[in-house]
């Protein structure tokens, strides 16, 4: 070593109140506390939210192999570990940095008590007593706070296991904060682990049971596996890079009109379905990133649009590739290595490719097989200026007026013509984006008189007017935009007390 040198460590107070604004989320920084649990390897976590106004708290009880005391301050220590190191493979951690700086990121005080071999021991940070000390120093203080004794009960009994709390949450429960609002916020916490933790909460024996409050959180599956309507998914491929083997699975989602209210809304996930598109990172089935593009794309990176809200694709990285693929100490972002980019964007493309087509079925609709193809009221007509909406004059119900008011064709041409003009596309888009999902058509929602009404007004006409046979005009209007959804209501025309209720 050259030249002089001089210490400068940083104030522990000053240091700690800064790495508080790292921007966890509630969620975020309790899936942090969660991936300690699991690395100790427990099979049982409970969290409890305890409202108390500005004495709330928030503990989290595991049943893991929990510490000695020299482990239980390594892990209280900020960088006693180096991301460098060799980590075992089922490891989730990385920085050792996740325990404190997501704690406190929410809270003034954490307590980390733990019992291993049926010794126990508790370290704690304090914010506010750091704050007072002139010196700056690093400072652990041994046991819970005063008055706080009461929430290691959980762990006085056991031979194993950790119990982490937060205490002092400014960062939560801030001015005007109600007991309302942490409900709100145990609800959001909720979905954000049944997110994270899916992989691991599924399946007839889970390796995980997670609870909040006593309730079990049940798993939130972005990819819909084992749904009937589930519409396709490719093969799991593999990559071999310098950091581990990559796998990547594609899926793409059944359109709305396939799933139950119900379905729908479990599918679009904490962030709705935009939001929710695009690759999910997995690292030992712990999911890192939940939807984007990680910034792949043909000339410039693909954004979150609407066509492509029914795409999701897992990606699985090795936990000693966090380096090549840029893992924040969050665990919420990551970016493509170059090597691997044009492999991912060749599946994202086809993903992508197949999620349109599926989302824009009701602008192309499919006639089942054997049936003739389906009259559709709209085409699109490209030219160099761009795509125009036009109203095809071949529709049954088009045709029919022309055919009837023939002295007036030029007029309701020109009627035809104004609506093309005028179609709101600006509108439409901004509408989907701003209430998460696309505007109603094909007499969603409406009741089966609605459609009956406007069924009978074409059927009349096609055998009165036009003189076709009833079985005809039934095979016509099933091969019409939108009846083809609605077999059993043109199945009906024709009886009697339809053709009455027409007239």
């Amino acid at each position: 070593m050259t030249g002089n040198t001089r210490a400068a460590p940083p104030r522990a107070g000053a240091m700690l109140e800064a790495l508080r604004g790292l921007g966890y989320s509630t969620g975020a920084a309790l899936a942090d506390i969660v991936d300690n649990s699991i690395s100790a390897k427990a099979s049982q976590v409970d969290i409890v939210f305890a409202w108390a106004g500005s004495k709330s708290s928030v503990s989290v009880l595991d049943d893991g192999r929990g510490m000695h005391d020299e482990e239980l301050q390594s892990a209280m220590t900020l960088g006693d570990k180096s991301p460098l190191d060799t980590r075992d493979a089922g490891d989730l951690g990385r920085f050792g940095m996740g325990l404190k700086t997501a704690s406190l990121s929410q809270c003034r005080r954490l307590t980390v008590g733990t019992a291993r071999d049926g010794a126990h021991s508790c370290l704690r940070w304090d914010l506010d007593e750091l704050m007072k000390d002139p010196t700056g120093g690093w400072l652990l203080f041994e046991g819970p706070a005063a008055g706080s004794d009461s929430h290691f009960n959980a762990l006085a009994e056991k031979e194993h296991g950790t119990l982490v709390l937060w205490e002092e949450m400014d960062r939560i429960v801030t001015q005007g904060y109600t007991s309302a609002d942490y409900l709100d916020l145990i609800d959001s916490v909720e979905a954000h682990l049944a997110m994270v933790f899916h992989r691991l909460l599924d399946g007839p024996k889970p390796r995980l049971r997670l609870t909040i409050n006593g309730k079990l959180v049940e798993p939130w599956d972005p990819f819909m596996m084992g749904h009937p309507a589930k519409t396709w998914n490719s093969p799991v491929e593999r990559f071999r890079s310098d950091s581990g083997v990559v796998a990547v699975e594609c899926h793409v989602l059944p359109h709305k009109d396939k799933l139950s209210p119900g379905d729908f809304s479990r599918g679009a996930g904490e962030s709705g379905w935009n939001a929710q598109q695009g690759f999910y990172v997995y690292r030992n089935e712990r999911l890192l990133v939940a939807g984007g593009w990680l910034g792949l794309g043909q000339g410039r990176a693909w954004n979150r649009e609407e066509a492509f809200r029914l795409a999701r694709i897992r990606l699985d990285i090795p936990n000693t590739a966090d380096a090549d693929w840029k893992i924040d100490i969050r665990k919420s972002t990551a970016r493509v290595p170059v090597s691997i980019r044009p492999w991912l964007t060749r599946f994202a493309e086809d993903t992508r490719d197949r999620a349109r087509k599926v989302f824009a079925f009701r602008g192309a609709p499919i006639a089942p097989r054997g049936s003739a193809p389906i009259e559709m009221a709209w085409r699109t007509d490209h030219g160099s200026s761009g795509a125009r909406f036009r109203i095809d004059e071949k529709h049954p119900a088009v045709a029919a007026v022309l055919d009837a008011c023939a002295d007036q064709g030029e007029l309701i041409r020109a009627m035809l013509r104004v609506l093309e003009e005028t179609v709101p596309v600006q509108r439409i888009w901004l509408d989907t984006a701003e209430n998460k999902t696309t505007p109603r058509t094909g007499f969603s929602g409406e009741t089966d008189e609605s459609v009956s009404k406007v069924l009978r007004t074409l059927y009349n006409d096609m055998v009165g007017r036009k003189g076709m046979g009833a079985e005809l005009a039934r095979k016509a209007l099933l091969s019409t935009e939108p009846f083809q959804n609605y077999p059993a209501l043109v199945e009906r025309l024709g009886d009697e007390a339809s053709t009455q209720a027409a007239s």
